[in-house]
């Protein structure tokens, strides 16, 4: 997925990010831990980006190619680049610890401001509590998202499947069994890029960074670290409406251009509220956001 950009200079991949550290691997298949000159971090896992070589193992990275897509989170301090250039989130939650529905609402609405696919998948299908989450989760269902229900312990074929000619990334709070999907779409270890990240990420068990992995020739999969909450701080109050999917209908239809849906009259979210064509819960997390990005 590389090439020669027009100054001469090698393009790569980014294929593992550690922060401050990265991986980058060259169209010919050539690895390098890699650093940058600026101390504002801009590169994100999924980059293409332009390199000069320091030695045969390092190299710098000079800038980042245009990107298709950029998915990122941020609270009220900073913002955290997660991944580049994928078309496909795969959003994993497990019945078993809980799953967090508000983490899943925000990860839905952080993708449809990306404008990246999302694909709800309920890990730990032979667990005897997923079957209430599966019945819990077909309000989303009825939104227009797909969702896929797997074991990552027993097969995961169909998901496989949906990740052909995607760049897709796995995202979800911990203990979900990102890192068994992983392993199971796999189905093999790539030996080099493990080492070098183990020796990046000082040998710890649990996923503390991105990483990219061929699927095959024309998918990939990128695994990320845990979330326990998904700042949407980049988002503007104005555009909430066009990211949820059952309120977008009534963009527009309010008696007041800048009605906030709490006590104006003429508020055409709170009268579908009223005629449960809208769930309350879902006006209360609008309401939420909402107070989350003003104050």
């Amino acid at each position: 997925m590389a090439q020669q950009s027009k100054n001469g200079l090698t393009t790569a991949q980014i294929i593992a990010s550690f922060g401050r550290r990265f991986i980058v691997r060259t169209d010919e298949g050539n690895i390098y831990e890699a650093t940058t000159r600026k101390k504002r971090i801009d590169f994100a896992c999924g980059d293409q980006v332009h390199i000069n070589p320091i030695n045969e193992q390092q190299v710098v990275i000079e800038d980042y190619l245009p990107r298709h897509s950029l998915l990122y989170r941020q609270d009220a301090t900073r913002s955290k680049l997660i991944a580049a250039n994928v078309t496909l989130i795969l959003i994993v939650l497990a019945a078993v610890p809980t799953p967090s529905e508000m983490l899943l609402q925000r990860a839905l609405l952080a993708a449809e401001a990306a404008e990246i696919k999302p694909l709800i998948v309920l890990n730990k299908a032979d667990v005897s509590e997923n079957i209430l989450w599966l019945d819990k989760f077909k309000f989303y269902q009825s939104l227009g998202y797909d969702l896929i229900n797997v074991s990552a312990l027993a097969d995961v074929t169909q998901l496989r499947k949906r990740l052909q000619n995607e760049c897709a990334i796995l995202l979800g709070q911990s203990g979900m069994g990102k890192s068994t999907l992983t392993n199971a779409l796999l189905g093999h270890h790539q030996a080099r890029v493990g080492d070098i990240s183990t020796a990046l990420d000082s040998g710890r068990h649990t996923t503390t960074h991105a990483q990219l992995y061929d699927l095959d020739d024309h998918s990939q999969l990128i695994d990320s670290p845990g979330l326990q909450a998904f700042g949407l701080h980049h988002l503007h109050v104005t555009n909430l409406l066009d990211y949820l999917p059952d309120m977008r209908p009534y963009i527009g239809k309010c008696r007041f251009h800048n009605c906030s849906h709490r006590q104006e009259p003429g508020c055409a979210i709170k009268q579908a509220v009223e005629e449960h064509k809208i769930k309350q819960e879902r006006l209360q997390f609008l309401q939420n956001i909402t107070n989350e990005l003003s104050g």
